[in-house]
C-alpha cells in the first residue's frame, strides 16, 4: 500500500519562505528541511531496523493490509554481520528458511582447558545460518507481502505526534520524517526509538562478540565447538561454528562489564597460539571480521507503550547461555506485527491493546530465560577445574538433554526428569535453581 503525505497541522508547504530559519519542537529547519518536516510521509506501522525482528514485524503488518515501512541504516540488509548465526532446525522449518541459507549441525563439541567431549546426534538439530542470505530472504518476504524497505536511512529521533509517532532522521536525499500510528523498535542493541523517547536506559550488562569468517584446511561441517575456561575467555566462551565444507566462524564472546578485555584481542591470541580445537583446523585464511553486542541484562525492560513496541535485541529477547536470539527475533517480531495490526483495526493503539504483545512473548519464554540467567551466572563463576567437572556432567547427558541446556529450554518437569536420571550434584543444583523460579 503506498504511503500518503500528511501536512503538519497549521502549516502550508507553499508558504514556506526560503530566507528564514524555523524552530519547531526545539529543532531548527531551513526551507528545504522544513518542507520535508511538514510533508512527512505516513504509514500505519514504521519499523526501525531491517534484521529478523524488524522484517518479521513488517511482514505481518503488511500481510494484514496495513501500510508498513522498514527503515534500515545500512546500504543493504546485513551489510554488516553482528551475529554468529546459530539457531535451530525447528526454527528454520517453522519459518520456511530455505536450505541454501544454512549449514546443518548434528554433533556438539564442548571443551575446557583439559577436557573435550562431543555429543553426537542422529540428525541435525542445529544450524549455522548464512546471515546475509537469511536476513535478505526475510526482507524479501516482507516486501513480497507489501512492506516498503528503505535502506541507507538513519533514525536519530522519535517524538509523539498527532498521528502517533514521528520518526526523524536522514537518508540519501537528506533529512526525512515519517509519521506512523505504531513505531516498532527493532533497531537492536541501540534501541534507537526507545532511547530517543526516554523509555529505556542503556543496557548495564551485555555480551560483546568478535568473530572471523574463515576458510580452513580441515573441518567437520557437521560439528561445532564451544570452548570454555580461562584460556578461551575469562568471562564467556569461544566457538567454532562450521558454515560449509571448508569454511567456519571462529569467535569469542565475553560478558561486560565482568571482562575488561576486548574479545578481538582474545580471539587473535587463540588463533595465533592454536588453542584447543583451533589447532585441528590446519591453515586458516581470514575473509571477514564481525563484531557485535547483545543485551545480557535480564528481561526487566518494558516492551510495550502507547504507539510503541520493542522487539528482538531492543527488548532483550535473547538466550543468555549462548547469547543467541534469532529465533526469538523472528517469532516475536511477527507477534509485534500481528499485535500492531489488531490495534490499528480496533482504532486503539494505546498500551491497553499493545500490552498483549508483551504478555504473549513473556508467557512463551520468560521463565526459561530467567532459569538460563541463573545457570549463566553460575557458569561465569566456574574455575578451570570446575569446568572440567562440568564437562564430565554434560557428557553424561543425551543429545536431547544437552540441547535443552544450550537452548535454555528449562521446563520444571524436564529438569526433574534429568535430575532423576543424573543424580550428580550439578544437575540437582540446576533443578533447585529452576524450582526457585516457580
Amino acid at each position: 500500500m503506498p504511503a500518503t503525505r500528511l501536512p503538519l497541522a497549521g502549516h502550508d508547504a507553499s508558504t514556506v519562505c526560503a530566507c528564514t530559519v524555523w524552530r519547531v519542537n526545539g529543532n531548527h529547519y531551513n526551507r528545504k528541511s522544513l518542507i520535508r518536516y511538514i510533508m512527512a510521509e505516513y504509514y500505519d506501522v514504521a519499523v526501525v531496523g531491517g534484521g529478523p525482528a524488524g522484517t518479521g514485524a513488517a511482514l505481518e503488518a503488511a500481510s494484514a493490509g496495513l501500510s508498513a515501512i522498514i527503515l534500515e541504516k545500512e546500504p543493504e540488509i546485513a551489510t554488516t554481520v553482528r551475529t554468529s548465526g546459530v539457531t535451530w532446525t525447528e526454527t528454520v522449518r517453522e519459518f520456511g528458511i530455505p536450505a541454501h541459507c544454512y549449514n546443518p549441525v548434528q554433533n556438539y563439541g564442548f571443551c575446557s582447558p583439559d577436557l573435550r567431549m562431543i555429543v553426537c546426534d542422529k540428525e541435525p538439530r542445529a544450524v549455522v545460518l548464512d546471515v546475509r542470505a537469511t536476513y535478505r530472504w526475510l526482507a524479501d518476504k516482507a516486501q513480497d507481502a507489501g512492506s516498503e524497505l528503505r535502506t541507507d536511512t538513519t533514525i536519530h529521533r522519535a517524538t509523539r505526534s498527532d498521528t502517533g509517532i514521528r520518526l526523524s532522521g536522514s537518508g540519501p536525499d537528506g533529512d526525512m520524517h515519517v509519521d506512523c500510528a505504531i513505531a516498532i523498535d527493532a533497531s537492536g542493541f541501540g534501541s534507537v526509538i526507545a532511547k530517543s523517547m526516554g523509555l529505556v536506559d542503556r543496557w548495564g550488562r551485555f555480551g560483546a562478540g568478535a568473530e572471523y569468517e574463515v576458510r580452513v584446511q580441515t573441518i567437520n561441517p557437521q560439528t561445532w565447538w564451544l570452548m570454555v575456561g580461562s584460556i578461551y575467555s575469562p568471562a564467556g566462551y569461544a566457538w567454532i561454528f562450521p558454515t560449509g565444507e571448508d569454511t567456519a566462524r571462529i569467535g569469542v564472546g565475553v560478558a561486560k562489564p565482568e571482562c575488561k578485555d576486548h574479545p578481538k584481542d582474545i580471539l587473535d591470541s587463540i588463533i595465533r597460539e592454536r588453542r584447543g580445537p583451533v589447532a585441528d583446523l590446519g591453515r586458516i585464511d581470514i575473509d571477514e571480521y564481525h563484531y557485535g553486542l547483545i543485551p545480557n541484562d535480564g528481561i526487566g525492560r518494558r516492551t510495550a507503550y502507547d504507539n510503541v513496541l520493542l522487539v528482538g535485541d531492543a527488548a532483550g529477547q535473547a538466550n543468555p547461555l549462548v547469547l543467541e536470539g534469532i529465533r526469538y527475533a523472528i517469532r516475536f517480531g511477527r507477534l509485534a506485527g500481528q499485535t500492531a495490526a489488531l490495534a490499528i483495526r480496533s482504532k486503539d493503539t494505546s498500551y491497553a491493546v499493545l500490552r498483549s504483545y508483551e504478555t504473549g512473548w513473556r508467557e512463551a519464554v520468560e521463565s526459561k530465560i530467567k532459569s538460563a540467567y541463573r545457570v549463566q551466572n553460575r557458569w561465569l563463576s566456574l574455575s578451570d577445574a570446575q569446568w572440567n567437572e562440568e564437562l564430565n556432567i554434560l557428557n553424561a547427558l543425551s543429545a536431547d538433554e544437552f540441547l535443552d541446556f544450550v537452548k535454555a529450554d528449562f521446563g520444571f518437569s524436564r529438569m526433574a526428569q534429568m535430575a532423576a536420571r543424573h543424580p550428580r550434584l550439578a544437575v540437582r543444583q540446576l533443578l533447585g535453581l529452576v524450582r526457585r523460579l516457580k
